[in-house]
């Protein structure tokens, strides 16, 4: 289905030049779009090209309304790649309207006691288990399992081979992408100094998921040991990261690939943590830190700087690290 131009500077908030009757129907890069796309540019370098392109339209910044007037429709904004991604999911939520998508796949299994509430739908070989909750538009994906007592918002999408364990929460426009595993016991255990034998904690609390928030493919995330862990609205996590048990995470987090954290973490609003970094339990990262790849955090340590970023293992501010780093390479010369 497409939508003319001017639908689409309404919705995303861009101010159109040219003819807002063209007719778009998906976006794409510059180099492959077709003339019912959509394209975007940051650097006024690439407008050119892109005005060249087979593009219906280009999404662009404010630097677009000194160029030379062309017959290629313009939207501009201050933030072009926020416009063009809000464009994308204007046309896309715009296509999906009046499908209908409650149904259940014949090899799904849902229990009884279980509530659907409208336009879900349940893939095949997925099982729903007791007293679980989906909301309006929710999808759950080919052969994802969901516990007992889970309760998941709306508009959620649960791709394939998701694993959702009892007493889970999700709130509503949750993603979580193939292969996760939420609410999974977390990596607690008592030595008995008599025999050295390691004994379980108990595991019995909670994972709660907020609002907008996004899960990567085979990340892990563990329940409270007896409280909750909490992720909080609109962070977003990348594939292969593990977050341990109690461990309590802002809002508008981003945390890259392979990034492990130990149980008991707090995490403030709007951190960033680059990919493979570790953190040790009960560390604390204070609000708007950045955390470089590879950046390690020790045990109970604290990290604070509201824009500041840290690297190295134990993590430092980077100019810092970097001064020890040129001084271990002249300490290496004189070898």
């Amino acid at each position: 289905m497409k939508y003319s131009l001017q639908q689409i500077a309404d919705a995303v908030q861009a101010r159109l030049r040219g003819d807002g009757s063209i007719q778009i129907s998906a976006v794409a890069s510059v180099v492959s779009a077709k003339q019912d796309d959509l394209v975007f540019v940051e650097d006024e370098k690439y407008l050119a090209q892109a005005l060249k392109s087979a593009a219906g339209a280009v999404i662009a910044g404010e630097f677009a309304a000194a160029a030379t007037p062309s017959s290629k429709p313009l939207l501009m904004s201050a933030h072009p790649k926020l416009a063009f991604a809000r464009a994308e999911r204007f046309l896309r939520d715009k296509n999906c309207d009046g499908a209908v998508r409650h149904s259940v796949g014949a090899t799904a299994v849902v229990h009884p006691s279980a509530r659907l509430s409208r336009d879900v739908m349940v893939d095949v070989y997925a099982v729903i288990a007791e007293d679980a909750e989906m909301g309006e538009n929710t999808h759950i994906g080919v052969g994802s399992a969901i516990g007992a007592r889970v309760t998941i918002g709306r508009n959620c999408e649960i791709y394939p081979n998701v694993t959702i364990y009892s007493g889970t929460t999700l709130g509503d426009r949750v993603i979580v992408h193939a292969g996760a595993v939420l609410g999974s016991d977390g990596f607690g255990y008592v030595c008995d100094p008599k025999t050295g034998a390691y004994e379980k904690f108990p595991q019995v609390g909670k994972l709660v998921i907020e609002d907008d928030v996004e899960i990567g493919a085979n990340t892990t995330i563990d329940r409270g040991a007896l409280d909750e862990t909490r992720i909080g609205r609109g962070t977003k996590i990348d594939n292969l990261v593990h977050i341990g048990h109690n461990c309590r995470i802002g809002e508008n987090v981003v945390i890259a690939a392979q990034t492990g954290l130990s149980g008991s973490i707090v995490i403030e609003n709007n951190v960033v943590l680059g990919g493979q970094v570790g953190i040790g339990e009960h560390a604390h990262i204070e609000e708007g830190v950045m955390l470089g790849g590879q950046g390690g955090v020790l045990p109970n340590k604290v990290l604070r700087g509201k824009g500041v970023a840290f690297w190295g293992t134990p993590a430092q501010p980077v100019r810092q690290y970097l001064k020890q780093l040129a001084m271990l390479a002249k300490l290496g010369r004189k070898a």
